[in-house]
């Protein structure tokens, strides 16, 4: 083999070699995409499974005519607001 060939073999293999890279870093950065989209589906669905549950129990303590209870259901649906808009706020990009 002359040295213009074996140039040519190395370049070449230096770019499939680099080509490899690349889609191994773009399956890594998909596979961590993916973990986060479900976390985010997870985290998501569990808020709205809590507003629910606050809810009913706001509604039934309504019709019950109970007071204390209702301020309860207030303060915990005050303070679950709070730490939901705080989770909003610190994972959402600014700009």
């Amino acid at each position: 083999m002359d040295r213009n060939q074996d140039w040519w073999y190395r370049t070449i293999n230096r770019k499939l070699n680099s080509i490899l890279i690349q889609g191994v870093m773009n399956m890594a950065t998909l596979a961590e995409l993916t973990t986060q989209v479900q976390r985010n589906a997870d985290v998501e669905q569990s808020a709205l499974i809590l507003i629910k549950g606050i809810a009913q129990q706001l509604k039934d303590a309504i019709l019950q005519g109970d007071p204390v209870k209702i301020q309860e259901l207030q303060t915990q649906l005050s303070a679950s607001a709070d730490a939901l808009a705080a989770a909003v706020a610190e994972n959402t990009p600014s700009g």
